[in-house]
């Protein structure tokens, strides 16, 4: 019998401190979960285009190019995304000013919303700018700007979750920012053509995890 009053105790505190474990933890993910792939590999469906500027996929990259009007263009998501973790890759060709927006809208060619850059080298890619607002909210530093590699493929990441934006680029972090502006935000991803002309860049695997 006391053998088995200390099993009885024993177990118990095991499941006290597997509670206690838990809480600390918060809810696992759920393995079954899967990333969206919010590019298909073989058209546009569940984009919009807005502007001139070319947008057409080819060998299963989505391609971004300026146009003759030599204008800004954006690609859009027709769903919007408030609570993400996205990862895509980009290799830039010629001019490589385009950039990653988030929780964003377009209505013309212009854009409301935050961009998570992507640039030449020395250009702050992964930096964080506010489109008609605030202006760069966070540039990277020159220690950080090694890790870009141009003509080649990068690979992107952008953790937005309530008021906190996180980015990487090449596995190395760029950006960890609390933002309440940021965190009211409602809106579509976004891939842009920056202006000017110029301009080339490919991307692919882009997918996305809802928090």
């Amino acid at each position: 019998m006391l053998k088995l009053r200390r099993l009885i105790v024993a177990g118990a505190a095991v499941l006290m401190l597997n509670s206690a474990f838990f809480a600390l933890k918060g809810p696992s993910t759920d393995p079954l979960k899967k990333p969206i792939k919010l590019f298909n590999g073989k058209d546009l469906k569940g984009w919009t285009v807005h502007g001139t500027e070319k947008w057409y996929v080819e060998g299963g990259e989505l391609i971004c190019e300026s146009g003759p009007d030599k204008k800004y263009g954006y690609l859009t998501t027709d769903k919007f995304y408030k609570n993400f973790d996205l990862t895509l890759k980009f290799k830039q060709e010629a001019n490589g000013n385009s950039g990653v927006f988030f929780r964003s809208t377009v209505t013309g060619t212009k854009v409301s919303g935050w961009q998570v850059e992507v640039a030449p080298p020395n250009h702050d890619t992964g930096g964080i700018y506010e489109s008609y607002g605030r202006n760069w909210l966070v540039q990277i530093p020159e220690e950080k700007e090694g890790f870009l590699k141009m003509g080649e493929w990068n690979t992107l990441r952008i953790r937005a979750e309530g008021d906190r934006t996180q980015t990487w680029l090449n596995g190395h972090e760029m950006v960890d920012l609390t933002d309440a502006k940021i965190g009211a935000g409602e809106g579509s991803i976004a891939l842009q053509i920056h202006d000017g002309g110029g301009i080339k860049v490919r991307w692919k695997d882009i997918l996305l995890e809802e928090l």
